[in-house]
């Protein structure tokens, strides 16, 4: 532990100062406008927080956002990982599924929204939407990841006639996880980002985009407001971090292998 600090002790100093930073702009402005309706106050918000930490019907909301959202990265990871494998082993498909990327990547979130709200319910719009956003994404880093892979190793496969399936599973994966893996916790914390504004459209009922829309509602409630905000923020820094740091494991075990 004393190691780990030690050896990020000037990013860490940094870090604290960009909190700090953000706080002291964060009372600047409360004191500047002098009007909790236009800027909370930081320790009403504080408050707030502690408030909804308290409170039982908060933590069903919170668990209903965070469930929708792992569901929707899972199922755009699960998508996005057959069909980069499949594009991988045949170029050709993976030029076939291109114009469907684009398409994906360029679908307007609020229009896609309005549109899910009559097809389906205010529960199942938001997974939609945030599938919608993170699958071509996470579909585009697999792709990355494949292409930076040398063209040595993918000329040998073709030359010594190794399988597709062996080609995928015993090369291609392995080369491709780091890379990848990387970047789940900003993927996470991306799509918790999505799930709550797709949640503040559609009025999702028992979720943290809920509670948001209910806050909006009434102007005397803008410290309960910002809380949730500070709240989602503080739910994807910790996904994020709490990845990085796994990622970094994993990219250590995996040089220690190769080493081997």
């Amino acid at each position: 532990m004393k190691k780990f600090f030690t050896e990020r002790k000037l990013n860490i100093i940094i870090s604290v100062a960009a909190i700090v930073a953000m706080w002291l702009a964060w009372l600047a402005l409360y004191y500047a406008t002098g009007n909790e309706y236009i800027v909370p106050s930081f320790w009403e918000t504080c408050r707030r927080i502690g408030k909804y930490f308290a409170d039982g019907a908060f933590w069903i909301a919170f668990l209903n956002t965070f469930v929708r959202t792992m569901l929707a990265f899972l199922l755009s990871f699960a998508v996005a990982a057959v069909l980069a494998a499949v594009g991988a082993v045949f170029p050709k498909f993976a030029t076939f599924i291109k114009p469907v990327m684009v398409f994906f990547r360029t679908l307007p979130t609020l229009a896609v929204i309005l549109i899910l709200l009559v097809w389906t319910t205010r529960v199942i719009a938001p997974v939609a939407v945030t599938f919608l956003v993170l699958f071509p994404m996470i579909y585009a880093q697999f792709c990355g990841a494949i292409g930076e892979i040398d063209c040595g190793v993918k000329e040998a496969l073709r030359v010594y006639g190794v399988p597709a399936k062996e080609r995928l599973f015993k090369v291609y994966l392995p080369l491709i996880s780091p890379a990848v893996f990387s970047q789940t916790g900003a993927n996470i914390s991306l799509g918790i980002k999505i799930m709550i504004s797709a949640e503040v459209l559609a009025k999702t009922y028992k979720s943290i985009g809920g509670l948001m829309q209910d806050a909006r509602i009434y102007f005397d409630n803008m410290a309960g407001l910002a809380a949730l905000t500070v709240i989602s923020v503080l739910l994807g820094l910790v996904v994020d971090i709490a990845f990085s740091q796994i990622s970094r494991i994993n990219s250590k075990w995996h040089k220690e292998n190769a080493k081997c």
